[in-house]
């Protein structure tokens, strides 16, 4: 019998990598599934995972019926809550059994306020403010002299930041 040859040339998969260290990290958060973690926005929906993150398994003294705990902004709170059931049963799909009996929302982390303040959107990115004209004519006519395309470039950006950090 002859062995196959692999086709990775010594590489491995980061996922391959990393998977013992996600799944100790979900562990210690009570997630017994990492793919919870992982997936979802694939599990609960994009309108809910935009919404919402997973925080917090907590099992009871017996280990029958965990509490999944969910992390959410202030005003998108009540709309979960409507949803719980839904989301509970999306969660269990996952699990393949019952293993999720209720599902908590919270505004905060339960672990201290430090996680509960992010925010699930991607703030956008700040336009750099115009530069003035006079600012951009004084750059220009200090680089003039030099004869290489890339270093005048390069030398009328430098003044610009420069004599615009002056102006402020």
């Amino acid at each position: 019998m002859q062995r196959r040859r692999s086709s990775t040339r010594g590489f491995k998969r980061t996922a391959t990598l990393l998977n013992d260290r996600i799944r100790q990290a979900g562990e210690s958060r009570g997630f017994a599934v990492s793919r919870l973690l992982t997936h979802w926005a694939e599990i609960v929906g994009q309108d809910i995972a935009s919404i919402a993150r997973p925080v917090n398994v907590g099992y009871a003294k017996g280990g029958f019926g965990a509490t999944l705990t969910v992390l959410t902004t202030g005003p998108q709170a009540p709309m979960l809550e409507m949803q719980k059931e839904q989301l509970r049963d999306k969660v269990n799909a996952v699990y393949g059994y019952n293993a999720i009996n209720r599902v908590r929302i919270t505004q905060t982390a339960p672990t201290g306020f430090a996680e509960g303040q992010a925010s699930f959107d991607h703030k956008p990115k700040r336009a750099k403010p115009p530069i003035a004209p006079e600012v951009a004519a004084e750059a220009d006519k200090v680089s003039r002299a030099v004869h290489d395309e890339d270093l005048r470039s390069a030398l009328e950006r430098l003044g610009r930041n420069v004599l615009s950090r002056q102006k402020r």
